[in-house]
């Protein structure tokens, strides 16, 4: 209402000037020219003007106004708030990630050990058949050339009874060739040890 009344005391004041222009015999061409009694309506109009949007229409724009005012306040504590929200999920996504790629690099170290386990163990495995193989041939390679020197002992007995028969011209009976054979085999086996 301040307002109203001092727009209304500039137009009055200027209403004054204009008339004590007119009377002293100025141009009839300004603002107010004409009569004081149109210039006096004119300002009661514009009062009336000034009062009637005063009391229904500068509520309302300044309500609404106010209302603007607040809910850009509110968006504005709400974009905050959610930003806030947002960097803390951003951080909490964060951790979680550095989580996972610390338990995905314990997993990755986890399996290697076990695979450099399996790898020794799997070694060690091997090494124990290879041995196994060897003595188990080294076996087979014994007992074959003890079949084999049993063999070749009863051979040269048989040669060497076959030539001393000869010799002597006389063939011996099975058991002295059977004797003659074991007493070879086992002086051999005396000399060989």
């Amino acid at each position: 209402m301040n307002r109203s009344r001092t727009l209304f005391a500039a137009l009055a004041g200027g209403f004054a000037a204009a008339a004590a222009a007119a009377a002293e015999g100025g141009e009839p061409g300004g603002v107010f020219a004409g009569d004081v009694g149109n210039a006096l309506w004119t300002l009661v109009i514009f009062g009336l003007v000034v009062f009637v949007l005063g009391k229904f229409a500068w509520k309302p724009i300044l309500k609404g106004l106010s209302e603007r005012e607040a809910f850009i306040r509110t968006s504005l504590e709400q974009a905050k708030k959610d930003r806030e929200e947002a960097a803390a999920r951003l951080r909490e996504y964060g951790e979680k990630l550095d989580q996972a790629r610390q338990e995905a690099s314990a997993i990755v170290e986890e399996a290697r050990r076990d695979a450099d386990e399996v790898k020794r163990r799997l070694q060690e495995e091997a090494q124990q058949e290879g041995r196994q193989i060897v003595e188990r041939a080294r076996r087979e390679v014994e007992i074959a050339s003890e079949t084999a020197k049993k063999q070749l002992f009863t051979l040269a007995a048989d040669l060497a009874t076959g030539v001393a028969g000869r010799i002597l011209e006389r063939e011996l009976r099975p058991e002295d060739h059977r004797r003659l054979i074991d007493q070879a085999i086992t002086e051999i086996d005396r000399s060989g040890q």
